[in-house]
């Protein structure tokens, strides 16, 4: 035997107006370099919420440096390029996810990680191990940030 419910239409009405309370896309913004070519941008906005796409340690023309340490600093600095498009700094970040090919770099990346942040402001990070990354980067960091009281 198949039930109905019939719900108060407070009830419908209430639920429709959630949906209608979804962030529009107006309050949307996407950021990303001049002349930029990447499928994603590098940042968006989404109300008080800044989300930094995957950052690779390339340098200023796209090269990606051999050396980890290298790769580490222009990632670090490419998230806070980033940020800055947003119109955010890296004091605004609240969590980090880094992504690292090989962990017997852990404590070089910890030490360039900790440089790029105020000691007292430092994020929430999730941290894991992967196989690969694009280019062959060695390391890969997005980051979400507080966005509000703009």
């Amino acid at each position: 035997m198949t039930r109905f419910f019939l719900l108060p239409c407070s009830t419908v009405l209430l639920s429709l107006s959630l949906f209608a309370h979804a962030a529009p896309a107006a309050d949307l913004e996407y950021f990303s370099p001049p002349g930029s070519k990447a499928p994603y941008a590098a940042a968006v906005r989404a109300g008080d919420t800044v989300y930094v796409s995957g950052q690779l340690g390339v340098d200023g023309e796209g090269k990606l440096p051999e050396d980890f340490d290298a790769q580490a600093r222009n990632t670090m600095a490419n998230v806070a390029k980033a940020l800055q498009r947003a119109g955010r700094s890296m004091d605004d970040v609240a969590r980090c996810t880094v992504m690292i090919t090989d962990m017997a770099n852990w404590s070089a990346f910890n030490a360039i990680y900790t440089a790029a942040f105020k000691p007292e402001r430092l994020p929430a990070r999730s941290a894991m191990a992967v196989s690969a990354l694009p280019m062959k980067a060695l390391l890969e960091v997005d980051c979400t940030a507080y966005a509000g009281g703009r």
